[in-house]
């Protein structure tokens, strides 16, 4: 829409909103780092930050997990600036926050032009380039926190995934549960998870823009509503070093038409001939994918064996310790249940940085004609060394290596987004490179 068409829409929405008793907008972009940032809009000042754009340094693109700044080949330093344009068709009245609503934003550059560092553009120019080839992608977060005290200390003392837990905390659970309803965030379960105080929401695939942005609204009403119960929340990779830590698996679904790509084929478990290959694309660039997946260094104190982070780069049908989980669902259901989880990501991945990335990868893949090698089905941990699939990077800088050595992300990323991302990985591994398991459980805890 033009500047016009644009203004008289945020003026239907800013009154809207005031309708609803919301005073202030809170727009939010996220970081390299994985860290959700924020500028914040009166209701009467909304109509002119969506025609004109607020104001924000590109030096955002290369702020660290501890707010300290690094720089890049293109983004860092004083100089320079960027306009943030919330999206309306996305604005929402936050439940948890009275007065309050929330919108995602695009960079662009004070010109007007897309700005080449914006992890939301890059999302959504991927997800048109497959839309362009014929592709629809169904997406979804899972979300794993930690609610507890600030020394870390668990919200429940019940058992894993026992109903003793939401006994425990069943008016905490339900006001997570009503938030996301009222913001219309289609809940498909819930359930107490396996580490002391830790819990799991998943919600309905969309596509992988808003995707992304359900994962940044879906975390921050969880906070607003854990902070109204006297809750700390942690959704970092590990919250306590030693223990299982908080996953942030990917579901996908690639289609054409009415053909879910995953099901009624010829290939293993039914996956068609395109799928088969969008999946063997996707197992061979995990490496290079968990480099934007599981990004901090304490992901990979999360990215073990036996933790079923899925740390191996193999795949199998509902195998939870394989990097690439194929869910085909129960009979019957599978021409529209059957999707692919990708289990070796966490809570410190961008979320738009990452659905892009996948997305480049499948809209790629579809008709490369690729297979997938033989289906693990046990624990690779239990099979000899020698027949163990190989294992995925077991630090930062292997990952970081392996994204720069791709022959598909970097180009799909461009030399902006790649090197800013690249070079707050690589100073975060030199903050943390001395750091003890404890030390940076501790450090990181609760920035995300």
């Amino acid at each position: 829409m033009d500047r016009q068409q644009r203004a008289a829409e945020a003026r239907r929405v800013a009154a809207d909103l005031a309708a609803q008793d919301v005073r202030n907008v809170a727009l939010t972009w996220v970081d390299n780092a994985g860290v959700t940032r924020v500028k914040a809009v009166p209701v009467d000042r909304f109509e002119r930050a969506a025609e004109w754009g607020v104001g924000m340094s590109p030096v955002f693109d290369v702020f660290c997990v501890d707010d300290s700044i690094t720089t890049s080949r293109h983004a860092g330093g004083p100089v320079g600036d960027l306009r943030l344009h919330p999206d309306l068709s996305h604005v929402t009245a936050l439940a948890a926050q009275p007065g309050w609503a929330w919108a995602p934003v695009d960079r662009h550059t004070q010109e007007g032009e897309p700005y080449p560092g914006c992890q939301r553009g890059f999302a959504r120019a991927a997800t048109e380039r497959a839309r362009e080839a014929g592709l629809e992608l169904r997406m979804a977060y899972e979300f794993e926190w930690f609610a507890g005290t600030v020394d870390a200390t668990p919200s429940t003392t019940g058992p894993a995934y026992g109903m003793t837990r939401l006994v425990e905390l069943s008016g905490y659970a339900d006001a997570v549960l009503a938030a996301l309803a009222d913001q219309r965030v289609p809940v498909e379960q819930f359930h107490p998870e396996y580490a002391a105080g830790q819990w799991e929401v998943s919600v309905a695939p969309a596509d992988p823009v808003t995707a992304a942005d359900r994962a940044v609204l879906v975390r921050q009403t969880i906070r607003a509503v854990s902070a109204t119960f006297g809750y700390q929340v942690s959704f970092a990779p590990v919250v306590v070093a030693g223990q299982v830590g908080n996953g942030g698996h990917l579901h996908l679904s690639a289609w054409t038409g009415e053909q879910n790509l995953f099901a009624g084929g010829d290939g293993p478990h039914g996956v068609t001939a395109e799928g088969e290959s969008i999946l063997a694309a996707l197992l061979h660039r995990l490496p290079a994918l968990v480099a934007i997946g599981a990004p901090s260094p304490a992901s990979y104190l999360r990215l073990v064996p036996r933790h079923w982070a899925g740390p191996y780069q193999c795949w199998g049908r509902e195998n939870r310790e394989a990097g690439l989980r194929l869910v085909t669902g129960s009979e019957g259901e599978r021409e529209t249940a059957a999707n692919a989880e990708l289990k070796c990501f966490d809570g410190a991945a961008n979320p738009y940085l990452l659905a892009g990335a996948v997305t480049a990868v499948v809209t790629a893949a579809r008709d490369a004609g690729l297979t997938l090698p033989p289906e693990v089905t046990v624990d690779p941990a239990d099979l000899p060394e020698g027949d163990q699939p190989p294992r995925l990077p077991t630090s930062l800088p292997d990952a970081v290596a392996a994204l720069r050595a791709d022959d598909l992300l970097p180009a799909a990323l461009g030399g902006p987004l790649l090197e800013a991302f690249c070079a707050v990985r690589e100073a975060e591994h030199r903050l943390f490179a001395d750091a003890s398991p404890a030390e940076l459980a501790e450090a990181t805890r609760w920035r995300y």
